[in-house]
């Protein structure tokens, strides 16, 4: 029996046309215009720890980090960076605050990009010609990153807390000041923390100008809340074309970000899905315990990228059915599970076998595809149907 593999070849159907945005560079990456939307993370190790900051940025590359930020509040950090930003296999963007001069080291080291955040440096204004004029010849762009929690006083004595409109006038001026430099090679965020006033911002911003936008919620939380503020921030906002670029906020493990952004933008069909776990939420009428073996086959098949759906089900309701639909699938009930590829059924197994017979079967389709079984990329993730 002939059948046909993986994920539909077309085009994935999306909520809204992307905005159209000018398209600058950070580094081998490409932000904005036409390009997909990049998922970032920022390493958590002393930047000064350089094979630790190495290893950790390896780590992030492997998960589908497309570009990472390290911090640099420190001259000794700075010192660490041209060997960090030449051994990193994905670009590195250096994160500036207070000191004008770690920007100038930064872009000397050879980073791929500078964040700055007008809103802490020190007579920042003053600064514009001269980080323009050295950014521009070395190639370097730049990302303007205005934080509710870092407003210029101006601006908080004007509105008096950071309102999306406070934002906005922070982000909009601090343009202004690099064009008219003629320095266009840079990407905006406006981040906060209450998602309401992110999207509101984002979306005031978007109005203004074809900047590319990089989206944040920032000090979004720990794993499961800065999750949900995350997934619901971005989600306002790629449904609606807007945002190029984008890092997951988490009190937890930079990896875990990763995982979290890619998995959001693949939810929205605005990144190619890789292997998603269909799995039912389980309920009485369940007949196996459907969160072990989904737990299992997730962990049995982690770091598998083939574009492959596979559906756990634990009951003759629903269970049938999604696992027709899926490319691989198990229908469990009455102490057995029938296998199912691509909509036929291939065997029953008893149910201390469903977990290896999935696993036996992902394997052999993704050897008939090509695809490596252990390559880089998103780890699959149990999406609850």
């Amino acid at each position: 029996m002939s059948v046909s593999l993986g994920m539909p070849s077309a085009p994935a159907p999306v909520l809204a046309p992307r905005r159209k945005t000018r398209k600058i560079k950070v580094g081998k990456v490409e932000v904005g215009g036409d390009a997909p939307i990049s998922v970032q993370s920022m390493t958590t190790t002393p930047t000064t720890d350089i094979n630790a900051t190495l290893q950790q940025i390896a780590e992030l590359t492997a998960a589908g980090c497309d570009i990472v930020r390290v911090a640099c509040p420190s001259r000794d950090d700075a010192e660490a960076l041209p060997a960090i930003a030449q051994k990193s296999q994905i670009p590195v963007i250096a994160d500036i605050h207070f000191q004008p001069n770690y920007v100038y080291a930064a872009i000397d080291a050879g980073c791929a990009a500078v964040r700055v955040n007008p809103g802490n440096i020190r007579q920042f204004d003053d600064q514009v010609g001269e980080i323009a004029r050295r950014a521009k010849a070395a190639g370097v762009s730049l990302r303007i990153g205005v934080n509710a929690g870092s407003l210029d006083k101006r601006l908080l004595e004007k509105y008096g807390k950071p309102t999306p409109e406070a934002l906005v006038e922070s982000a909009v001026w601090e343009a202004s000041l690099f064009e008219e430099h003629d320095f266009h090679d840079f990407k905006i965020s406006v981040k906060h923390n209450d998602p309401v006033v992110m999207v509101r911002a984002y979306e005031l911003l978007a109005e203004r100008g074809d900047w590319p936008l990089h989206l944040g919620v920032t000090e979004a939380g720990p794993a499961f809340q800065g999750t949900i503020k995350s997934a619901t921030a971005f989600g306002a906002l790629l449904s609606k074309g807007i945002g190029d670029t984008i890092r997951v906020s988490l009190s937890a493990p930079p990896v875990e970000e990763v995982k979290v952004g890619n998995q959001i933008l693949q939810s929205l069909n605005l990144k190619p899905r890789k292997l998603e776990i269909v799995s039912c939420p389980s309920c009485g009428r369940a007949q196996v315990d459907v969160y072990t073996l989904a737990e299992q086959v997730t962990a049995g098949l982690e770091g598998m990228t083939v574009p492959l759906r596979v559906a756990v089900m634990g009951c003759v309701v629903n269970g049938p059915g999604e696992a027709r639909e899926a490319d691989l699938g198990v229908a469990s009930g009455n102490g057995k599970g029938q296998i199912f590829v691509k909509g036929e059924v291939i065997k029953t197994v008893p149910e201390s076998q469903i977990v290896e017979t999935l696993i036996e079967e992902a394997m052999r389709i993704a050897d008939e595809m090509g695809e490596p079984v252990d390559g880089e990329g998103a780890a699959p993730v149990v999406s609850v149907s």
